[in-house]
C-alpha cells in the first residue's frame, strides 16, 4: 500500500483464517517457497529469496501539528498503539510551523523539542498508512497543517498517495468546538489524493457511549477536549488515541502483502 517498498496491496494475499489473524511466519515462510519457483517448458528455476524482503516492517507516518503539545500526546499515544501491531510501525512527524517566533511568545507556546523531525513532502511517497493530527481553527483544521498539505502539490498531480489509507485525531477548545467537523472538513484532503479515510466508528466500545466525564474523540477519530490550553488530555482520550492507532495498523496490515513479488510480477 506505500510507495517506497513497504507493504502493497495484493489479490494474491494469503487467506485469512476465520480468527481474522494473520498467518504464523512458517505458514507465510511455506507459501514464499512455493511461490518462488518459476516453471518453464521442462525445466523449474529456482528464485533466490531475500527473507529481509518478507519481514520489513509496514510504516505509518503520524504527522501532527501541536500548538500547546495537547495533539502531540495524542500522537505519541497513537504511535504506542501502532507498534504494538506485530510488523508495523509508527512514526512521528511534525508540519512546519507557519507563525513567527515573536507571534508564538506572546501567545505563551512552549518550544518544541527535537526528537520529532519535520516531514519532507517528498518523504510521503515512503508511507504505507497516515494518520494526521491537528488542533481546529473555528471547526476545520488550523492553517499549519493546511499549509502542509498545500505543498503536496507535486504528489497530487501524480496521484502518487493514490490508495493510501489515512485518518484523523483532532484536538478543540470545547465540546461543540468541532470533534467531528474539523475531521469532516478534512476529508477533502485525502478525496483530491485518492487516499482512502478509514475513520474508527465506534470500536472503541464502551467507552465511546458513556456519560459519566467530559471527552473528546468521535467516529471519526480521537480527540481530546483542550479548554484553555491547560488542561490535560484525560485517560479515556489516551487510550481511545492508542486504540485509534491499533486500529488503523491493524486495517494496513490487512491489505499488506506478506511476500515479495515474483520475478516479473507487476503490482495488482
Amino acid at each position: 500500500m506505500g510507495k517506497g517498498g513497504g507493504c502493497v496491496p495484493s489479490k494474491r494475499r494469503l487467506p485469512i483464517k476465520e480468527s481474522d489473524q494473520e498467518p504464523s511466519l512458517q505458514e507465510t515462510n511455506s507459501a514464499i517457497s512455493s511461490q518462488n519457483q518459476i516453471t518453464s517448458t521442462n525445466t523449474t528455476i529456482p528464485v533466490q529469496y531475500n527473507p529481509t524482503l518478507a519481514v520489513k516492517k509496514c510504516k505509518i507516518y503520524i504527522i501532527f501539528y501541536s500548538m500547546y503539545a495537547h495533539v502531540e500526546l495524542m500522537a505519541r499515544r497513537i504511535k504506542k498503539g501502532v507498534d504494538s501491531i506485530d510488523g508495523v510501525e509508527g512514526v512521528l512527524y511534525r508540519v512546519p510551523e507557519t507563525l513567527p517566533q515573536g507571534t508564538l511568545e506572546q501567545m505563551k507556546v512552549p518550544q518544541k523539542g527535537n526528537d520529532v523531525p519535520l516531514i519532507n513532502v517528498d518523504e510521503l511517497v515512503n508511507a504505507d498508512g497516515f494518520l494526521f493530527g491537528f488542533p481546529t481553527r473555528f471547526g476545520s483544521m488550523a492553517a499549519q497543517m493546511k499549509a502542509f498539505f498545500d505543498s503536496t502539490h507535486e504528489l497530487w498531480m501524480k496521484q502518487k498517495l493514490a490508495g493510501v489509507p489515512a485518518g484523523f485525531f483532532v484536538s478543540t477548545g470545547t465540546q461543540g468546538g468541532g470533534q467531528e467537523t474539523t475531521a469532516w472538513t478534512a476529508i477533502t484532503q485525502l478525496v483530491h489524493h485518492g487516499m482512502v479515510f478509514v475513520p474508527i466508528g465506534y470500536t472503541f466500545g464502551a467507552g465511546m457511549f458513556r456519560m459519566d466525564s467530559i471527552r473528546g474523540g468521535s467516529p471519526y477519530g480521537a480527540g481530546v477536549l483542550s479548554g484553555d490550553g491547560t488542561r490535560e488530555p484525560s485517560a479515556t482520550e489516551l487510550a481511545l488515541a492508542e486504540h485509534q492507532g491499533k486500529y488503523m495498523a491493524t486495517v494496513v496490515k490487512r491489505f499488506a502483502r506478506p511476500f515479495p513479488l515474483a520475478p516479473g510480477e507487476k503490482h495488482n
